[in-house]
């Protein structure tokens, strides 16, 4: 018997239209019947099943539908259409605020946000000190919740459940706020959860967590579920249709950030392996090939090329350019190729963005920045911890302790 049940669920959103520029003309346009209505499925013939134990990611751009299928199963929303079934205890953490009354103190608040996932009053109350333990706050417990940083109310909203001890746990990834200290610590008491064998469903754009954590991915797209499997598969098709996106001009993932004053432009950026076909997945230790495309409106002299790589965190793996390396660049004009290879690229497991730029020999001037523009995925066989897989070889030496 599953833990989770969904049936051809779909959930509609009706969205109305106003030519008044006012609240008066607004309401006059609602009376007289003036106002255009459109239907808006947020989802659309969702269909899945989650069995006991199991952890489930759920993946797609913005707007998929992934934190509207969230709050449907926590029941904080209805479906329109479809059924669904959840067996056990649930414990959610949706979007920052979710469950808590910003005019309530911490305090008030954990006793709210309990029985909103009915967990009874007697409880809470036995358990109380170790919720305020657990979430750090401290005297901050008597604080209104308006005071509270977005950390703070997730560590709230996290130590609740830790307590509530619950059999189906949801959660959208409000997680990646805080401080560093308490992602740790939620991180670890999430991997204590999936060892109890908790059924969890993780809503995430962190594609490393649902790599690293989910046994399955659902990927949404406009509503709909368009592939379900392993999470190295389906992670993989994901990042590559990221990719596509990219260099078709598309969206992406919506967090694309380039400037400059385009005199000299990157017009096209291809990840290569050594056979010289375009990947988005690497293996530990292949090398990277990266060829750019770029167009000179007018002659500028001896542009600098450069690059870096981050991880999904945003912390710097490596970066260099033309000028750093030596590589003396001519005078551009039209359009021209430029590439560089890096060769046994040695990090992690993970998701990575590659940035790219092109600037004066002084910095001063920027002609094109892409910042964390293309996205590519490591798979490393290499364990350990930190940002670069180094193989590590161990010998051992023992000695005769000489009698005494």
């Amino acid at each position: 018997m599953n833990a989770i049940e969904v049936n051809n669920l779909g959930k509609k959103f009706r969205l109305r239209h106003s030519k008044g520029q006012s609240l008066k003309a607004t309401i006059i346009d609602r009376i007289l019947n003036r106002e255009t209505r459109d239907d808006f499925w947020a989802l659309k013939d969702i269909s899945f099943s989650i069995a006991p134990g199991e952890t489930v990611g759920v993946i797609g751009p913005n707007g998929s539908g992934k934190t509207t299928l969230l709050s449907i199963l926590a029941g904080a929303m209805v479906p329109t259409v479809g059924s669904l079934d959840i067996r056990g205890r649930i414990g959610c953490l949706l979007e920052l605020g979710a469950g808590f009354h910003p005019d309530l103190s911490g305090r008030e608040n954990i006793y709210l946000n309990a029985s909103i996932m009915g967990i009874p009053q007697s409880i809470i109350e036995a358990k109380f000190d170790q919720i305020v333990e657990f979430s750090g706050l401290g005297h901050f417990i008597e604080t209104p919740l308006r005071f509270y940083s977005s950390g703070m109310s997730v560590r709230l909203g996290f130590s609740v459940i830790v307590v509530a001890d619950p059999e189906v746990l949801l959660v959208d990834e409000v997680l990646a706020v805080g401080d560093k200290a308490f992602q740790k610590k939620s991180a670890e008491r999430m991997h204590q959860f999936k060892e109890e064998g908790k059924t969890i469903v993780v809503v995430s754009h962190d594609m490393s967590v649902i790599r690293n954590f989910c046994d399955r991915v659902i990927y949404l797209q406009e509503g709909k579920v368009i592939l379900e499997g392993s999470a190295n598969d389906i992670v993989n098709r994901y990042t590559g249709d990221v990719q596509a996106q990219l260099i078709e001009g598309g969206p992406g993932q919506g967090r694309l950030h380039e400037w400059g004053n385009r005199e000299v432009e990157i017009r096209k950026a291809s990840l290569m392996n050594n056979l010289g076909e375009q990947i988005f997945n690497l293996k530990g230790g292949d090398d990277l090939i990266v060829t750019i495309d770029y167009f000179a409106k007018n002659r500028i002299e001896n542009p600098v090329f450069g690059f870096a790589i981050h991880n999904s965190d945003r912390v710097l793996c490596f970066g260099s350019n033309t000028q750093i390396g030596e590589f003396m660049v001519g005078p551009v004009e039209g359009e021209g190729k430029i590439s560089f290879r890096l060769n046994s690229l040695p990090l992690r497991t993970g998701d990575y963005y590659l940035s790219l730029s092109i600037h004066s020999q002084d910095h001063l001037t920027d002609y094109h920045r892409q910042e964390y523009f293309y996205p590519f995925t490591i798979l490393s066989s290499g364990e350990g911890e930190g940002l670069f897989s180094i193989p590590v070889e161990w010998r051992e030496e023992k000695f005769k302790v000489p009698k005494v």
